[in-house]
């Protein structure tokens, strides 16, 4: 299960009193922000406890329309894990894409075909002015992909009724928030769903405690808290149950020069004598392209000429401490090995250099998620040693958003 794509910060200042407030999301064609959600989570089955996850959510949110005071918002969404309690980089786990409309009060017109978010219509929002104290209840929905767990193709959607209380005003990083007390509990059966497996949730239960701060001048969220307690209750007896908590917040997206920014990297690679990396501005954002890189005979452990390459690469990076980096590793094919053995090596070797990177402190682990593409996105022909050189090879990217 993948919790909390609303927003998070859990230092609670003394309150204002207020007046009557009136909240509403607002839009503007082409704006885009970023979300990031940090997720720490218990996973028990039949009571007991099978692993500990830490779960890092970001989504980067491009608004393509606005109509009739609606946004058309397009979100990219990238899910990762890294071991609990530990200081290395994500690695990802999934990639969502997803389009909807959310109106001024924040109610969703999503396809049924989108897993993302997970939860929709939290806010949602009165018609009416609001006071310190003041209560009120709307439908929400929470959809689960639970293809990896339970095989069940389409997202899992079910219903709630979440309970709103609007606390008041306070002071955060600088700026005047409104606070929301938000809770919803959940009981659904989720009726016969379609598997490969014999076993399947049937029944859904638990709840949900937020601090939502509101930012009522930009008309968006500002951060929030969750902690949450969710039990699937599975068509064979067993049980398996989710309890953590979840923090996040929103942040400003500045616009990325791609093409200046790659000429600048560029030119630092060639004063610094940087050999064998490529730099290239793409949709994305900008890529420098390690090909070739050197590590030990069938292992991720980089090899110390890699080291002083990375170390030149790592002090250009700490220009750009407000950018979200992805780090992808590439194998060559080589004869002998399995697609589980490419992909493993490439994930391996990507995390390599993630850690590498966060070591010199040229990163910072929340800025950072890897991924592993095993040898499906090849340069050049792997017959080849000169195909399989470019082939090798480990991809920065400055995020665009």
């Amino acid at each position: 299960m993948r919790r909390a794509i609303i927003l998070v910060l859990v230092l609670v200042l003394p309150l204002s009193a207020t007046g009557a407030e009136t909240f509403r999301f607002k839009y503007s064609e082409e704006e885009k922000y970023r979300l990031i959600t940090e997720v720490n989570e218990e996973v028990y089955v039949n009571g007991v406890l099978s692993h500990q996850a830490n779960i890092l959510n970001k989504v980067a949110v491009d608004t393509l329309a606005v109509r009739k005071e609606a946004g058309l918002l397009s979100a990219t969404f990238l899910t990762s894990e890294r071991g609990y309690g530990v200081q290395t980089s994500f690695s990802l786990t999934e990639e969502y894409e997803s389009l909807f409309w959310r109106d001024e009060l924040g109610r969703y017109d999503i396809g049924e075909a989108y897993f993302m978010p997970v939860v929709r219509n939290v806010p949602t929002f009165p018609e009416e002015d609001i006071t310190p104290g003041t209560s009120w209840s709307a439908s929400g929905e929470e959809a689960h992909d639970l293809r990896r767990s339970f095989a069940i193709e389409g997202p899992v959607r079910f219903p709630m009724t979440v309970s709103y209380t609007y606390v008041g005003s306070e002071q955060r990083d600088g700026k005047k928030v409104e606070v929301i007390a938000i809770e919803y509990e959940v009981q659904h059966r989720l009726g016969s769903l379609r598997s490969r497996r014999a076993q399947v949730p049937v029944l859904i239960e638990g709840g949900s405690e937020q601090t939502y701060y509101w930012d009522s001048e930009q008309g968006k969220p500002h951060s929030y808290s969750e902690q949450f307690d969710f039990v699937f209750y599975l068509s064979d007896g067993q049980t398996v149950e989710y309890i953590g908590s979840a923090e996040g917040m929103l942040l400003e997206s500045e616009e990325l020069d791609r093409e200046q920014v790659a000429q600048e990297i560029a030119k630092q690679l060639e004063e610094r004598g940087v050999e064998d990396t490529t730099v290239v501005a793409e949709e994305k954002g900008v890529t420098l392209a390690l090909q070739n890189i050197q590590f030990e005979p069938n292992s991720a452990e980089l090899r110390q000429s890699e080291r002083a390459k990375l170390s030149h690469i790592g002090e250009i990076l700490k220009d750009y401490p407000r950018r979200d980096i992805l780090i992808t590793g590439h194998t060559a094919r080589v004869p002998g090995y399995t697609e589980a053995d490419h992909q493993r090596l490439s994930e391996q070797r990507a995390l390599a250099v993630a850690d590498y990177l966060l070591s010199m402190g040229a990163l910072r682990p929340l800025q950072v998620t890897t991924r592993g593409m095993g040898h499906r996105e090849p340069l050049s022909d792997n017959q080849t040693e000169a195909g399989r050189m470019q082939n090798r090879r480990v991809e920065i990217t400055i995020l665009e958003n």
